[in-house]
């Protein structure tokens, strides 16, 4: 029987899939004596460059979107699973106040720093900010109040290292959203830590409350309900 010459090209294995391309030729010589087979190939210079070098900027760049974009997803999924099942809800550790009047509770809608002033206006806004997963911005904000009040230093950089660590550390799932200037700024305060340290941070999520989540205070069903349950307590009584 004739020697089988096979001139064509052999396919060969990258990452476990076919390289696509030429650049090498291929010679197998088929020996039809023994069942053997003998392979023969020639290398050539000329290779075809790898495609992922030329795009490697632009996939580090998705790459690093993809994990920020995946973090951001994690985080928002577990500060769900720290406040589901909590709305309308009475909400623990809530500030001592009265039971406000027909006016107090019309007074938050002319503005929000009449409502942030008024303790059982503060206790409404944050089950409402419960109901959205976004609690942390109010006791974020209540911490920073209760910072300012305090004088004993020793208290205040124990305050002070609770609060990086609850609202300002990445590790945290009530981590507050705040832009790199004023992490940077915090940062380099903590390390003499004052009773005015996170203004600026406190500062951008008031901020942040007022122009989020504020309008839709107004429009929520826990506002509305109880602003006609006063009406209508104040008109029977």
């Amino acid at each position: 029987m004739a020697d089988v010459l096979y001139t064509g090209p052999i396919p060969a294995e990258r990452g476990g899939e076919p390289a696509m391309g030429g650049g090498r030729s291929e010679t197998s010589a088929l020996s039809g004596t023994g069942g053997g087979r003998g392979i023969t190939t020639t290398n050539q210079n000329s290779q075809r460059p790898n495609a992922c070098c030329f795009c490697w900027c632009c996939c580090c760049s998705c790459s690093c979107l993809t994990i920020r974009n995946e973090e951001e997803r994690r985080k928002r999924r577990r500060r769900k699973r720290i406040s589901q099942d909590t709305k309308m809800e009475t909400i623990p550790n809530c500030e001592p106040c009265i039971k406000p009047s027909v006016e107090e509770v019309q007074l938050w809608s002319q503005s929000f720093d009449k409502l942030m002033r008024n303790p059982a206006g503060r206790n409404v806004f944050r089950e409402f900010l419960r109901t959205e997963y976004s609690e942390e911005n109010m006791l974020f904000w209540l911490a920073c109040e209760d910072l300012k009040q305090e004088i004993n230093k020793s208290s205040v950089e124990e305050k002070a290292r609770v609060i990086y660590e609850d609202y300002i550390s990445i590790l945290s799932p009530k981590e507050v959203s705040l832009d790199a200037r004023v992490r940077e700024v915090i940062n380099r305060k903590m390390q003499d830590p004052a009773p005015h340290t996170f203004d600026d941070a406190q500062l951008q999520i008031y901020t942040l409350m007022h122009r989020d989540s504020y309008p839709r205070f107004l429009s929520s069903n826990i506002y509305k309900s109880l602003v006609h349950g006063s009406s209508r307590t104040s008109s029977e009584s």
